[in-house]
């Protein structure tokens, strides 16, 4: 968070305005809200049922369709929390531009759709009122690899509880994404080298991320 202060001489009154520097995704989730109903999709297959509580926790994301804020993400993590107002607690976090460069951290709210009952339909928003659908096409049945996408097979993500991913299971997480009518070329594999990550998993497991 960052704060421009004014300081107004006629009163010596400073004014403080606080914003948050996930405001660039402002432009981003209008574009994502625009996707949820001016066009038809076939609808995505998903899992029968997720369990929400399993489900939480931390996904290392492993290959992803990029967008403007995270075109040149490392380290990249996606952690879950599911709050007493059965609200998602998300933490979007990884390095912009290298395993060493700046660390980024986004938390968008999460919710189950109320009228699906796999678990596996949600709404996610950057900022209000804009939100985007989250749909989980793919989880493995010990909940340690997942694949998330939008309806409008724009977007994706590949994620695991463990950092790297073989070039063999990477590849068959693709051709299933491939199946449900997703173009492999928007997807991009997330690098990952975590050994000089000891104070940032210190902090990460400190903060219950």
């Amino acid at each position: 968070m960052a704060q421009i202060c004014w300081s107004l001489p006629d009163n010596k009154l400073t004014m403080k305005i606080t914003f948050f520097r996930n405001i660039t995704l402002i432009p981003i989730l209008l574009i994502m809200s625009l996707f949820n109903g001016c066009t038809s999709h076939a609808p995505v297959p998903t899992p029968e049922h997720v369990d929400i509580d399993r489900f939480m926790g931390r996904w290392y994301v492993l290959g992803y369709t990029p967008i403007i804020v995270d075109k040149q993400a490392h380290n990249a993590t996606e952690h879950y929390r599911l709050d007493e107002d059965n609200k998602i607690q998300t933490t979007y976090q990884f390095r912009d531009g290298g395993f060493d460069a700046e660390l980024k951290t986004y938390t968008p709210v999460g919710w189950v759709e109320e009228d699906v009952a796999s678990n596996a339909e949600w709404q996610m928003q950057f900022i209000w009122p804009f939100s985007s659908d989250y749909v989980i096409l793919y989880l493995a049945e010990d909940y340690s690899r997942t694949i998330i996408v939008h309806p409008n097979r724009k977007y994706v993500w590949i994620m695991q509880r463990e950092t790297q991913i073989s070039d063999a299971d990477f590849e068959a997480m693709i051709q299933k994404i491939e199946a449900e009518g997703f173009d492999r070329s928007l997807i991009k594999r997330l690098p990952h080298d975590w050994s000089g990550e000891t104070e940032r998993l210190a902090e990460m497991k400190a903060a219950g991320l």
